[in-house]
C-alpha cells in the first residue's frame, strides 16, 4: 500500500489549480494521535468565494456539455478508484479510524457510486404530452441546476463526498465542496482523481477548512444554486434556515435513533448479527445505526446473553490489525460524549450490561468497548437523543403492537428494522414504520448505491439522495409548448 507523504502540504483545488490555504490543518490518526496522516491546506472566505466564481463561469460550458463527455469523466473517476482501493483504504482508516475491511468497502462503495451515475448520465429522458389544446405539443425535460455547494461530514469521508459529487456532475452542474475538518484527506484524494480524470477548469472545485469560514461562505454566496449537507440536527436547521430565507435548494441528510425490533419468533443468530453489526460496527459512527434494540418478552433474556457474549469476544483497537473488529472513536471530542451518554445512561437507571470502558492501545488513542444497556425505557436520554458512538440500548416491550409503537415515539425516522419469521408482522412493519428505509432481517445499517437514501422527521429533508431519485435536487424541470 502507498503511504502518504506527511511533509507534503495538499492544497484546495480552484479553477483547476492547487492553490495554498489560510493556515496548515494537522490530519491526525485516531488510532495514533502521534501520527500525522497529512498537512491539509485550510480555505478562507475568499479561497471560497474564488471558488464559487470558478464554478459559476464553468456552468453555461459543462451543463451543455454532451453525455458522453461526462460519462467518461466519471467511469474514469469510477475505475482509478478501484484500481486504488488498498491505498485508499487505508488513508480512510488512518484518518477516520474504520477497520480497514470497512474502509476498503467504503471506497469500492464510492467506486461504485460513480460508476452508477456515469450511466445516468447516458439515461436521461424526458417527456413529451399533448396538450389540450388541439396544435400544441408539450415538453418536458430536465435541465442542470447550477452551482452546488456540498458540505460533508467525517463519518463517511470517501463515499458520502461520492453519492454527492457524482449526480451534481452527471446531471450537468458544478460543485464546490467542503469536507469536514476532521476527515479531509479523502476528499482531498478523490479531489485529485477528479482532476487528473479531465474534469475541465472550475468544474469542480475542492475547499477545505471550517464551518465558520468556508461552510458560512458557501452558504451565504449568492451565486450557489443549492446546498446538499450531511451533518448534526442543530447545523442542518442553521443550514435550512440560511437556504431557504435566498430561496437555494436544500438537500440535508442529519441524525438518527434507529430501531431494530426483535420479536419472539425471530432466529436469535440473524437477530444478534443484525444487531452486532448494525449498533456497533463502524465504531458505531453512522447515522444508520440501530441505537434503539426493542425486544419482545420471550426473547429479551436469551438475546442479551448472546449479544453480551458477542460484544465480550470483539476485539477494538488498530484498524489496521486484521483481527480488530472495531477501531478508534474519531476523535477526543467524540469520546468525551460517548463517556457522557454512558454516565447519562447510567443515572438515568439504565442497567450497564458490558462496555463503555476507555481502554489504551498499543498507541495513543481514542478507543471505547462497546456498550450495552439493558433495563430502559424510551423516555430515557439515551433513548431519545443521538450518541453517535458504539452504545446501544435494549428496550424489553410485551408484544409487536407495543415494539412498533415505541420504534415510531422518536424524532427521528431514517432507518428502522424488524427481525422475525412472522410474514404478517413483517408487512405491517415494512408499511407501519415511520422511518424512510426499513430492513427485515437485516442490520438498520448497510444500504445500496442505487437505491433512494433518505429519512423522514428530523432525520431528513428535501429530496433523496442516491440512485435515480437524486435526479430530483440536482436538476430542475422546464416545461415547454410549442405550435406545431
Amino acid at each position: 500500500m502507498k503511504m502518504n507523504d506527511v511533509t507534503k502540504q495538499h492544497r484546495n483545488l480552484i479553477a483547476g489549480e492547487w492553490v495554498e490555504g489560510a493556515d496548515i490543518n494537522e490530519n491526525r490518526n485516531p488510532a495514533n494521535t502521534d501520527e500525522i496522516v497529512g498537512l491539509y491546506a485550510r480555505a478562507s472566505k475568499d479561497d471560497a468565494k474564488r471558488a464559487i466564481a470558478a464554478a459559476r463561469a464553468a456552468f453555461p460550458a459543462w451543463s451543455k456539455s454532451g453525455p458522453q463527455q461526462r460519462h467518461d469523466l466519471l467511469k474514469k473517476v469510477s475505475d482509478t478508484i478501484a484500481a486504488r482501493a488498498d491505498e485508499l483504504g487505508e488513508l480512510l482508516a488512518r484518518e477516520e479510524g474504520k477497520t480497514f475491511a470497512e474502509a476498503k468497502g467504503e471506497v469500492m462503495r464510492a467506486s461504485q457510486v460513480f460508476g452508477f451515475f456515469s450511466g445516468e448520465t447516458l439515461r436521461q429522458t424526458g417527456d413529451a404530452v399533448d396538450s389540450v389544446r388541439p396544435g400544441v405539443e408539450v415538453m418536458v425535460q430536465r435541465e442542470a441546476l447550477g452551482v452546488i455547494g456540498l458540505i460533508t461530514p467525517w463519518n463517511f469521508p470517501i463515499a458520502i463526498p461520492a453519492w454527492k459529487i457524482a449526480p451534481a456532475l452527471a446531471y450537468g452542474n458544478c460543485v464546490v465542496i467542503k469536507p469536514a475538518d476532521l476527515t479531509p484527506g479523502c476528499a482531498w484524494a478523490l479531489a485529485e482523481i477528479i482532476h487528473e480524470a479531465g474534469a475541465p477548469e472550475g468544474v469542480f472545485n475542492l475547499v477545505m477548512g471550517r464551518g465558520s469560514e468556508v461552510g458560512a461562505e458557501i452558504l451565504d454566496n449568492p451565486e450557489i444554486d443549492a446546498v446538499s449537507f450531511t451533518g448534526s440536527v442543530e447545523t442542518g436547521r442553521k443550514v435550512a434556515e440560511t437556504c431557504v430565507a435566498q430561496m437555494k435548494k436544500v438537500q440535508l441528510e442529519m441524525g438518527g435513533k434507529n430501531p431494530l425490533v426483535v420479536l419472539d419468533d425471530a432466529d436469535l443468530d440473524v437477530a444478534v448479527n443484525c444487531a452486532l453489526n448494525g449498533a456497533f460496527f463502524s465504531t458505531g459512527q453512522r447515522c444508520t445505526a440501530s441505537s434503539r434494540l426493542i425486544v419482545t418478552e420471550g426473547i429479551h433474556d436469551r438475546f442479551v446473553e448472546a449479544l453480551t457474549e458477542k460484544l465480550r469476544a470483539l476485539k477494538v483497537g488498530d484498524p489496521m490489525d486484521g483481527a480488530v473488529h472495531i477501531g478508534p472513536v474519531v476523535d477526543a471530542s467524540q469520546l468525551e460524549q460517548n463517556k457522557r451518554y454512558v454516565k447519562i445512561g447510567q443515572d438515568e437507571g439504565a442497567t450497564l450490561v458490558c462496555g463503555g470502558e476507555v481502554i489504551e492501545g498499543d498507541t495513543p488513542g481514542h478507543f471505547m468497548t462497546p456498550a450495552l444497556f439493558t433495563n430502559t425505557t424510551n423516555e430515557m436520554r439515551i433513548n431519545r437523543e443521538e450518541i453517535f458512538g458504539p452504545v446501544a440500548t435494549v428496550i424489553k416491550v410485551a408484544d409487536y403492537d407495543e415494539a412498533l409503537r415505541v420504534a415510531n415515539d422518536t424524532d427521528f425516522g431514517l432507518s428502522a428494522g424488524i427481525c422475525t419469521t412472522h410474514l404478517g408482522h413483517a408487512a405491517h412493519f415494512r408499511r407501519h414504520a415511520e422511518a424512510g428505509m426499513v430492513m427485515v432481517n437485516l442490520p438498520t445499517a448497510g444500504v445500496d448505491y442505487h437505491t433512494p437514501f433518505g429519512g423522514r422527521k428530523g432525520s431528513s429533508y428535501g429530496p433523496r439522495e442516491q440512485g435515480q431519485y437524486a435526479r430530483e435536487f440536482y436538476t430542475t424541470v422546464k416545461t415547454t409548448y410549442i405550435q406545431a
